[in-house]
């Protein structure tokens, strides 16, 4: 995909005012985050440490899992509505999905290579690894991009605001809760301190009281402590050195 930055201009032009309802702009986030920590960790992995080994590629297994579930929410919930008054307009990218299931079935085979390989064939098979996962994070960082700009123009144009957040909405009820703690790790400590605030004072008015200290607990390690400050302060919370209890 050719990235021009005047396409990025005219499409921020184009759109005057107070920004519209953008689904992907969050989930977004963490997915470029989740996907270049994980490949920068593979890439940094000590394969003679059993330990490191391991867990690096759990993590690897674990982005993959993370990855095939998004391609099914979206196939569900955004595709669908998009189709429903624009029919069609999903194909491209959806046929785009479909390339993503096969390259996350290719790459969990060699993640299982990984792991039964003999130790002295481990530096060659993590290279490989770390290879293939390159490549599919650079084509799923341009795949977003024509999600966050084509994908959006079709929806800001069929459907209004409130719609949209009851799209999205039907979308986050599905998630199950294990996930849902998956994706506050790499959504929350990626966002903009304005962003992080909004999100977190909605879901402290909306969430019971045990589930949003779970929340805070999960992203605090994960944010420096000016970002911690600001975020308690944003809440109107009294900044603790310690985690929410």
């Amino acid at each position: 995909m050719k990235i021009d930055p005047r396409e990025i201009a005219e499409i921020a032009s184009a759109q005057p005012g107070a920004p519209r309802m953008d689904m992907y702009a969050g989930i977004h986030k963490a997915m470029r985050a989740f996907m270049a920590d994980t490949l920068l960790g593979l890439g940094r992995m000590d394969v003679d440490d059993d330990l490191e080994f391991a867990q690096a590629s759990e993590r690897v297994m674990q982005l993959l899992d993370f990855c095939r579930s998004h391609l099914h929410h979206e196939n569900a919930f955004v595709h669908r509505a998009m189709d429903a008054r624009a029919p069609g307009a999903s194909a491209a990218v959806e046929a785009e999905h479909a390339e993503h299931e096969q390259a996350i079935a290719a790459l969990s085979a060699s993640i299982v290579h990984l792991q039964a390989c003999a130790r002295v064939a481990r530096p060659a098979a993590a290279q490989a690894l770390y290879r293939q996962l390159a490549l599919f994070v650079a084509h799923n960082f341009e795949h977003m991009h024509q999600e966050e700009t084509v994908h959006n123009d079709v929806l800001w144009t069929h459907y209004s605001d409130e719609e949209l957040m009851g799209v999205h909405d039907a979308l986050v009820a599905s998630i199950p809760a294990g996930e849902m703690m998956v994706v506050v790790r790499w959504l929350v400590p990626f966002m903009a301190p304005a962003e992080r605030v909004a999100m977190l004072a909605d879901m402290r008015q909306h969430a019971p009281a045990p589930a949003f200290a779970a929340v805070l607990n999960t992203v605090q390690p994960h944010l420096t402590q000016a970002e911690w400050g600001k975020l308690m302060r944003g809440l109107g919370m009294a900044p603790a050195p310690g985690l929410v209890h």
